[in-house]
Order: structure tokens, then C-alpha cells, then sequence
């Protein structure tokens, strides 16, 4: 990837121009803005063009990326193809995949185009982290490199286990992203369906050496073995901090990657990389055997199996317990949280409360949830399908209004409920809070002013109307607003707010 220009730069230093701010482009539904500025990070063959853009329900910057067909009838010969390869890519959800939020088609313009919205990357990708080290003569830690390792081959094995397996196709150290924590995320999910079918596909094909030999010629089936390549060429370049090429060229000869290997110190480290990259494909390991491999895999710690367990149950974390229980916690220093006991007479081991340094906890629990400890000694199960957040409703650019008609079916379902009711002296009218914890982890926050004729069945109804909670929650919901309401003197209302 080459140098920044200098309008990013000035970007990053907070002196935005006005130009780069200006909205090109609106998604159909209006959510998604393209901005002027262009992204850098996508040396992506078949991504022609990719911007800045603005989420503005989220409020966040995202990317808004564009595939052109050449020609118009290679387009609708794919169409359904794509829509169904995309449509996949959509619901993938992982914690080391940058997530893939929204795609529409454009058949409006001279040339057909394919526009996708990803998350936003904006802490650079491995290749300038990578250039960055060598250029201060530092080296990389074996210790960091096994955990990029674990962290890539986790995002692959998930995508491999997809039915039909998804096949990333231009995994690079450019495609690969790291965040200031070290997690590492993996972009660029460029469909075979894209590459075959668009002309800068063949008229770009950078970052040779990752391709796989039996991709270079384009013809037979691809499989899922050319991103284990791709992977083997990341990790040398990972462990060596970069392959030089011949001048432009980015064709790097079989006999330079030998030589890298051969500079490698641990051998067993060397062998690993060597059995990614060997030209029998069925020689080539799985993503999934590559994680238990002897110099990746290590048996799990009590602490960290246990660091899954609480952040798997997010009501024993901290943060979601009572003062109640807090309290309970700080009395109980010397209460075991986990013991060995032998059958043997041995002296048994213990862990206690006291022995844990809370700043050192809440770190290490929080890059647990933030996934760069993943497990991998348990079989992965099979990717399913996510349930999206509610779509936003597509509206025509000619009958968009302000306010659309169409309110969207909740498709989550609540993980935790907190209610509240205040009792009003003054008014007929009552207030009731609901704090809802949904199964993708966001919160809802709702409130309602109530009067004596209804009760918790038809509210609850009313947030299913308004699209606030989904129908399999009605009597988890009425029944906590009525036992609220046995509570106070007065029921209730109707005007439901978010």
C-alpha cells in the first residue's frame, strides 16, 4: 500500500476540507452518505473505488465500496448470483471479520455497479504496521505473532465452515487490519463472484505473491486452500516484517520466500508457515488444524476458560451486577473463586478474590470480550444465519418523505428487562420506564406516560406495533409491567417514545 497522500493526512490532523466533507452520493434509503474523500486502504482487485462515507443513524464514518461490470449483460447474467453471495456476506458476524452492513445495485448508470457499505477501519492496516516496525529496527515477538496468527485463522476457519464455504480470495497484509488493543480484523471479503466478473479483476492483479499457484491461471475450481496460502505468505511476512520485491514489480520469485524462511530462527515457526504455502493442495492444512497446531495451540488456562464464562454471561460481569452484589464481592476477599483438588492426597491449589489485581482483571476481561484471547480448543460450530437489526425500509428517491410510513418488525429478542413506574399524585397519568437488554448486546431505553384503563398485555402489544420489541417478548413484558403496577396505586397509558 503506498504512502498516504497529504490530504489525509491533514484529515487525521483535524483540518478537514470542505470538499472532502461534501456529500456525493445518498444510499436508496438515505442512511448511508458518500463522502469525497477517498480510502486508501482497499488494494482489493475488483473494488474499483472506495470512499469515506457517513452512517447517519450510527453517527459513524464507514466505508462506501464500489464494483463496476464492464458490461451490462455480464451484470444481469450474475445478478442473482451476487445477490446471493451478498446477502450471505451480510449476516456473517465475527469478531475478527470487519463487518459488512448493507449492499444495493445500480443499474441506473452507463455501467452497472455493485455498492457495499463496511466498517471502518481507521487504525491502519498489519502492512503499515509492519512498515512502521521495521522502519524503527524493531522486531515483532513471537508472542504477538502466534496471537495474529490464532486471531486470522479463527476469522478463516469461520468462513471456511460457511455453507458453501466463503472463500476470502485476497487475504494480504493489506487486507488484514489491526487496532490499537491488537485486535486484528479481517477486511476486504471480495466474492470469487466479483473477481471473475469484473474487468479490473484482470487488469490488476496486485499482490501476486499471495495469490496461490493454482489461482494464477484462472481456470478450474477455486477452493478454499488459496486463502490458506495467502495466510502462509501473511505469516512470513509477519515473522520476517516484510517480503522485498524486484523493484515495481510485485511479483516476489520462490526462491526470495525461501530465503525468508530459511532467516527464521524457530524452526517449528519456519515448518508451519512452510506447510501453508506447499503447491499440493491437498497437502495444505484447514484453517481449523492450523489453530491446533503445536507452535499456535496452547491448553487453556483456568483463568481465561473462566474470563469466557463471565463474558458469555454479561450479568456477572461488574458493570451488570447490583450494588448489592458488589458489595457482597468486596467482603468476600478471601472467598475461592476456582480450586484444583487432588484425588491423590496432593496439596490441592486455590484462587482466591485477593489475588486478583482489579486493574489486571478488568484489562484482561476486556480484551477477552473484545476477542483477541479466542478459544479454540472446542469444536467451532457452524456459522448461522444472524437475525439483522430491522432493515431501514427502502423508499425511492422520488417519494421520499420525511417521515416514512413503515415501521420495522423487531427481529431481536430481549436478554434482560428492568422496570420502573413513578406514580403521579397530581395527573391522572403515571410514567413507565422499560430498559431492555437486547440479544446483540444493545440497549433500548423506552418510556410511556399510563392511565387506569390499560393494563400490561395491551402496552406490551404497543411495542410490538411501534416495532419496539419483538411478538415472542409480549408476556415476558406484560407480566413485568403488571407486577410494576400491583406496586403503585394508579395504571395506565398509551404514547409510546424511544
Amino acid at each position: 500500500m503506498s504512502s498516504e497522500p497529504e490530504d489525509k493526512i491533514a484529515k487525521d490532523s483535524g483540518d478537514e476540507s470542505e470538499d472532502e466533507s461534501e456529500v456525493l452520493e445518498e444510499s436508496p434509503c438515505g442512511r448511508w452518505q458518500k463522502r469525497r474523500e477517498e480510502v486508501t486502504q482497499r488494494d482489493v482487485p475488483g473494488i474499483d473505488v472506495a470512499y469515506l462515507a457517513m452512517d447517519t443513524e450510527e453517527g459513524v464514518e464507514v466505508v462506501w465500496n464500489e464494483v463496476q461490470f464492464s458490461e451490462r449483460r455480464n451484470f444481469k447474467a450474475q445478478e442473482d448470483k451476487i445477490k446471493l453471495v451478498f446477502d450471505n456476506l451480510i449476516q456473517l458476524e465475527h469478531v475478527n471479520i470487519v463487518k459488512f452492513h448493507k449492499y444495493w445495485t445500480d443499474v441506473k448508470s452507463e455501467k452497472p455497479r455493485v455498492i457495499f457499505i463496511t466498517e471502518y477501519m481507521s487504525s491502519g492496516s498489519l502492512k503499515q504496521f509492519l512498515k512502521r516496525t521495521k522502519k524503527n529496527k524493531k522486531t515483532i515477538n513471537e508472542k504477538s505473532w502466534k496471537r495474529w496468527c490464532t486471531q486470522i485463522l479463527s476469522a478463516l476457519s469461520y468462513l471456511h465452515s460457511c455453507q458453501p464455504p466463503i472463500i476470502h480470495g485476497n487475504l494480504t497484509c493489506d487486507t488484514i487490519f489491526i487496532q490499537h488493543n491488537g485486535l486484528i480484523k479481517i477486511g476486504s471479503v471480495a466474492p470469487d463472484t466479483i473477481h471473475n466478473h469484473v474487468k479490473t479483476f484482470r487488469e490488476e492483479q496486485k499482490n501476486m505473491h499471495y495469490i496461490a499457484p493454482e489461482y494464477g491461471g484462472m481456470t478450474g475450481e477455486v477452493t478454499t486452500a488459496v486463502d490458506i496460502y495467502a495466510f502462509g505468505i501473511c505469516a512470513l511476512e509477519m515473522a520476517v516484517l516484510g517480503l522485498q520485491g524486484n523493484g515495481d514489480s510485485s511479483f516476489i520469485p520462490s526462491e526470495t520466500i525461501e530465503a525468508s524462511l530459511n532467516k527464521i530462527e524457530n524452526r517449528m515457526q519456519a515448518d508451519f508457515i512452510r506447510t501453508c504455502l506447499t503447491k499440493d493442495i491437498t497437502k495444505r492444512p484447514t484453517a481449523r488444524i492450523l489453530l491446533f497446531h503445536q507452535i499456535l495451540f496452547e491448553v487453556h488456562s483456568l483463568k481465561l476458560l473462566a474470563a469466557h464464562n463471565f463474558v458469555n454471561n454479561e450479568r456477572l460481569l461488574p458493570d451488570n451486577l447490583s450494588d448489592e452484589a458488589v458489595d457482597k464481592k468486596n467482603e468476600a476477599e478471601d472467598k475461592v473463586i476456582a480450586d484444583i483438588r487432588h484425588t491423590d492426597g496432593r496439596e490441592g491449589v486455590q484462587w482466591k478474590y485477593s489475588q486478583i489485581p482489579t486493574l489486571q482483571l478488568e484489562k484482561f476481561l476486556e480484551d477477552v470480550k473484545n476477542g483477541i484471547y479466542p478459544l479454540t480448543a472446542f469444536a467451532l460450530p457452524a456459522p448461522q444465519p444472524v437475525r439483522p437489526r430491522p432493515p431501514t425500509p427502502e423508499v425511492p428517491e422520488s417519494v421520499k418523505s420525511a417521515s416514512p410510513e413503515p415501521v420495522d418488525i423487531e427481529q431481536r429478542q430481549i436478554l434482560q428487562i428492568q422496570c420502573n413506574i413513578e406514580d403521579s399524585q397530581q395527573t391522572q397519568l403515571n410514567r413507565l420506564t422499560l430498559f431492555l437488554r437486547m440479544d446483540d448486546k444493545m440497549n433500548r431505553h423506552l418510556t410511556c406516560d399510563f392511565t387506569a384503563e390499560e393494563n400490561g398485555q395491551k402496552l406490551a402489544q404497543e411495542l410490538v406495533h411501534y416495532g419496539f420489541i419483538n411478538e415472542k417478548d409480549v408476556e415476558k413484558v406484560a407480566n413485568q409491567i403488571n407486577e410494576h403496577m400491583q406496586k403503585t396505586s394508579s395504571p395506565h397509558s398509551s404514547v409510546v417514545k424511544s
